[in-house]
């Protein structure tokens, strides 16, 4: 073990109480999904429907918040806000980072096409995802670690009394969310946190967390669902009710806004949720969804690649996309120029001629990155920490962001060949002129394709469906809302579902453990080490080290977003047959490792 990797470690575990997270609900085991890799090899559509019916836990969550009666009270509290010029900001990081995007997106989308209101609406809504705009597209090393970096991005944005501020953190320790809410605090705005851990929990757990919970100032959502259907995962069924609840106050406030009725929307979604659900399972659909699983597993285990094209639902298929990569290790979205990063096995393409014009219209405004000058990084971390923190900020820039090419300017340069695929994820609204040409492009290059259509009724015959190697239509309830809120949780549960089935076919989870996680932060630092104890024995230190002499070991490939091997599952082989890192990995890449 080298001095640095010791010294890393060292300074881990001086501050790892704040970040042992183990005992929170949402890092549990969900016991429907214990043995779902062993599902998963045997029979995909039965692994779909196990994903499935975790959902349901949000279904009971969602029951109960409706139940309660609290979404009046707080649509009414942010419609006060806004007709006296407040504004809201949505707050995250990782996949609440996205949500917070996605909500403002959706926001945005709406007023924009209704000109009469626009001008007076649409700029209300604001987005702080730890890291900036460039998080939505690939994640941010360590920037959620910092309650002080939470507070100065949303205070960029000019945070004042007479806002709204919705922090929202999976599991309610992020301590980049955990500053925008004090920051809120501070500023005179109305603060909601909106997590997903018990309050006794995380009072006994995290300080960060029971100084939040006791503040009078801030008032609390709290959407426990239970663990995650894959350990840890909280992209999936924390942001799913999260999701479900905040689209739930936007659209009670929208309704309010144009002077319609808004106190039937939440038992409106509720009814709809629960057919989304039931339709989800059905036999017919989990056969369909399982095909597609196939397809997208026979290309990335050959090597080849995947194009995805979305227009409507592009942030929605963006954001499940860059979270497979910190979760399952999988290359993450490659800069159009970057010659030496591996090849992304997904990425994403909307009908847009440039990509500066398809970063507009995937957010619906101007990106807004993180710049800070040298000068200003220096007033929020310590000396020791400066320059891994410039360094990640010259990453973020907005230049940055656009040498991630989702145009078509970006699309020759990924062109689809034999053993490729193309999937087109569309909604029934939207023309489906854009999608047939690309997948037709695709047939005659020699690549499969895909169609994932969410609406009422099926493609009718011919048109993007047909001839498609894998046709999927998931039927989505027509429910008359105006955000079409359970059409984006369809989309949001159906790609949840679909990549990890593919990762967990790929070997990427044991049971229902992500062993190929990316410890890119404090917390995910934590979820590695817990990991490699429970898998080999070894007592928290001494997997915390061998984590870290790891990490040394594959970091100059993980800057350089280069393929590196699992560190949690290097640990294990390491640990269980002593051997070292080089042998450790050939033997990973022999796909030796169960």
């Amino acid at each position: 073990m080298s001095n640095t990797s010791r010294l890393r470690s060292d300074e881990f575990l001086k501050i790892s109480a704040q970040f042992k997270l183990g005992s929170l609900v949402t890092e549990s085991s969900h016991p429907v999904t214990a043995s779902l890799s062993e599902t998963a090899r045997a029979d995909i559509a039965a692994a779909l429907q196990l994903l499935f019916q975790v959902d349901e836990d949000v279904l009971v969550t969602y029951r109960q918040f409706v139940d309660s009666g609290r979404a009046a009270a707080i649509a009414s509290g942010i419609l006060t806000s806004l007709r006296q010029g407040g504004r809201i900001f949505f707050t995250g990081c990782g996949s609440t980072g996205r949500l917070s995007i996605l909500l403002d997106s959706v926001w945005r989308d709406f007023w924009q096409c209704q000109p009469a209101h626009a001008a007076e609406f649409e700029n209300r809504t604001f987005s702080v995802m730890a890291g900036g705009d460039f998080a939505l597209i690939k994640s941010v090393e360590g920037f959620e670690d910092f309650t002080a970096f939470g507070r100065r991005q949303i205070n960029d944005l000019g945070v004042q009394a007479g806002d709204v501020v919705l922090a929202i953190t999976e599991g309610g320790e992020t301590s980049f969310v955990i500053g925008t809410a004090w920051a809120g605090v501070d500023a005179g705005a109305k603060v909601y946190f909106v997590y997903n851990n018990p309050d006794d929990v995380l009072n006994a757990t995290v300080e960060r967390s029971r100084e939040v919970i006791a503040e009078p100032r801030i008032e609390k959502i709290n959407l426990t669902t239970g663990p995650m259907a894959i350990t840890g995962s909280t992209r999936m069924q924390a942001t799913s009710i999260q999701l479900c609840v905040v689209l739930t106050v936007l659209e009670m406030v929208i309704r309010e806004l144009l002077g319609g009725e808004a106190d039937t929307v939440p038992a409106t979604f509720l009814g709809n949720l629960e057919k989304l659900l039931a339709n989800l399972q059905s036999p017919a659909l989990l056969a369909e969804l399982g095909r597609l699983v196939a397809l997208e597993e026979t290309t990335y285990r050959s090597g080849h690649k995947n194009n995805y094209f979305a227009d409507h639902l592009g942030i929605d298929v963006l954001t499940d996309t860059t979270e497979r990569s910190p979760t399952y290790c999988t290359p993450p979205f490659r800069k159009f120029d970057d010659t030496t990063a591996t090849e992304s096995w997904a990425f994403l393409f909307l009908p847009c001629a440039t990509t500066h014009t398809a970063w507009q219209h995937i957010i619906k405004r101007q990106p807004r990155c993180v710049e800070w000058s040298e000068s200003t990084v220096r007033q929020l971390v310590t000396e020791d920490k400066l320059p891994r923190t410039l360094e990640t900020i010259r990453k973020i820039s907005q230049p940055e962001l656009l040498r991630f090419k989702i145009g078509l300017d970006g699309a020759s340069g990924r062109s689809l060949g034999p053993g490729d695929c193309a999937v087109a994820v569309i909604d029934q609204a939207e023309s489906t002129a854009f999608f047939e040409s690309q997948l037709a492009a695709a047939r005659a290059a020699g690549a499969s394709t895909g169609c994932l259509y969410f609406g009422q009724e099926p493609l009718v015959a011919g048109g993007p469906a047909a001839p498609v190697t894998v046709p999927v239509f998931v039927p989505v309830p027509a429910t008359g809302l105006l955000l079409d809120g359970i059409t984006r949780v369809a989309v949001k549960l159906v790609m949840n579902a679909l990549s990890t089935c593919t990762m967990v076919r790929l070997g990427r989870v044991m049971g229902n453990y992500m062993i190929w996680v990316v410890p890119s932060n404090l917390k995910l630092i934590d979820r590695a080490t817990r990991y490699i104890t429970r898998l080999t024995g070894l007592d928290y230190e001494a997997a915390n080290q061998l984590l870290f002499e790891i990490i040394e070991y594959v970091e100059p490939r993980m800057k350089s977003d280069q393929a590196y091997p699992p560190v949690v599952g290097m640990a294990v082989l390491r640990t269980r047959e002593g051997l070292g890192n080089e042998a450790a990995e050939k033997k990973l890449l022999g796909g030796q490792f169960t």
